[in-house]
């Protein structure tokens, strides 16, 4: 079929298809606009290694040179570890313990489409169960973006949570309870190098022996006298946590003007498909079998009948 036969058949349908357009907004419009809408809360942080005065700077003795990580973009070190605390298994056992998240979730499931659904559900996969770990942590895994920027070294920490405070204070929780793992950690192993050299200085009685253990010591001493003292072990605030005042999260103007664009075209599109895989009944004209010009019939023939074919060339002539 030409692209011209299939045009005129698509315009032929354009009142069907005009109706099916507004037919698919008018119920994705109404998905969109009965999906609640969500508060962002913000915070851009950036790594303490930065700093000649972080933590780590004034922990370890040896620095690692300046140009060494010009073509690495990944986060290292302390602030790595900051980040995957951030949505860890302990971030969401924190939040689920000390913020309503389980609360919200089941509030949730019972409220908007799901909750008109849940009646069906049940009865295809019986009762459901109530929100718990797993559920809190694919929450936060949803909820929580960490993006890098592209001109600096910060990162911007995005939480969406409907209400507005509990989405400022889910992130402070979440920066304050990264922040002291990566802290907790830096001083136990502090504190239990520092138990080890003092049992091993009290045993040992050779004075060389003595004196290197001791400069260790101090080097210990100093390191967990900097995690106790230092706020930012891992992370430093750039900007602390804020939330928008009107809600973003989905964006409708934009979901509304992608689904007024995309409705006719997915329309014409499965229209198309239909049109080219139907079989044309015997009384289409596309069923009609091409005609066969009198060249191709010479063509084809045998020689007899190309003969034949001749004489009746120069009959038709004189006539």
């Amino acid at each position: 079929m030409s692209l011209a036969v299939l045009i005129s058949r698509l315009w032929s349908l354009r009142l069907h298809l005009g109706l099916a357009s507004m037919l698919l907004v008018v119920a994705g419009g109404g998905l969109i606009l009965l999906r609640e809408q969500a508060y962002v809360a913000r915070a851009v942080v950036a790594p303490a290694e930065t700093t000649g005065l972080a933590a780590s700077a004034l922990i370890s003795a040896w620095q690692p040179p300046q140009n060494a990580s010009l073509l690495e973009t990944r986060p290292t070190g302390n602030f790595a570890v900051y980040l995957a605390a951030l949505r860890g298994i302990e971030a969401a056992r924190m939040l689920a313990e000390e913020t309503s998240l389980l609360a919200d979730l089941a509030t949730a499931r019972q409220s908007g489409l799901s909750g008109w659904l849940r009646p069906l559900r049940e009865a295809l996969l019986g009762p459901a169960r109530a929100p718990d770990l797993d559920d809190a942590m694919l929450w936060l895994s949803r909820n929580l973006s960490v993006t890098q920027s592209v001109s600096s070294v910060t990162w911007t920490l995005e939480l969406a949570h409907p209400d507005r405070e509990v989405a400022l204070d889910m992130l402070r929780r979440l920066h304050a309870h990264a922040e002291a793992r990566v802290r907790a950690d830096l001083l136990a192993l502090a504190e239990r190098r520092i138990a080890a050299l003092e049992a091993r200085i009290a045993a040992e009685r050779d004075l060389y022996l003595r004196q290197p253990m001791f400069d260790l010591l101090a080097q210990h001493q100093r390191a967990a006298v900097v995690v106790a003292a230092d706020e930012a072990a891992a992370a430093r605030l750039v900007s602390a946590p804020s939330v928008e005042q009107n809600p973003s999260v989905p964006n409708r103007p934009l979901l509304l003007g992608l689904l007024l664009l995309a409705a006719p075209l997915a329309v014409a599109g499965v229209a198309s498909a239909g049109i080219l895989a139907r079989v044309p009944p015997p009384g289409d004209p596309a069923a009609a079998p091409p005609e066969v010009s009198a060249v191709s019939r010479l063509w084809a023939g045998t020689p007899g009948d190309l003969a034949g074919a001749v004489r009746a060339t120069r009959r038709q002539e004189r006539a």
